[in-house]
């Protein structure tokens, strides 16, 4: 069971095989995500004490997450981390797994994704992206 923080379960999704999950070579336990685009998003609401604004944002996140070049997807919350290094000022995380940059692409202009912001964009009052490729 994944914990749980203010009521909101942690939130991962594959929706096919991850073919991009091969062995390492570090050890026989961890596995290397190759050849991929990772798109991460942080939201920091306007009323961050609003169970309802971050309930209607995690669900909008959830109706993006059908947008099919999306592979993977995972909707977090905050870990109960506490060290100089670490930024636990947002609401959500939002990290997403293209097989290529030009399905990543397509995402930001699919109707779903235009949807969700015009939707969602009046509940957060900052927005973070990180995106990477294998280095």
């Amino acid at each position: 069971m994944l914990p749980k923080k203010s009521g909101l379960a942690y939130r991962i999704g594959c929706k096919r095989p991850a073919d991009n999950f091969v062995p390492s070579p570090l050890n026989q336990f961890t596995m290397e995500l190759k050849n991929t685009f990772i798109h991460h998003v942080y939201f920091w609401l306007k009323n961050p004490e609003s169970k309802e604004d971050l309930q209607k944002l995690v669900e909008g996140l959830e109706a993006l997450a059908s947008v099919e070049e999306i592979k993977m997807y995972h909707i977090g919350v905050p870990a109960p981390t506490d060290r100089e290094v670490i930024d636990n000022t947002y609401a959500i995380s939002w990290l997403n797994i293209f097989e290529t940059s030009e399905d990543h692409d397509a995402y930001q202009v699919h109707p779903k994704h235009l949807k969700f912001i015009s939707d969602c964009s009046s509940l957060w009052s900052k927005v973070k992206v990180y995106d990477s490729l294998q280095h």
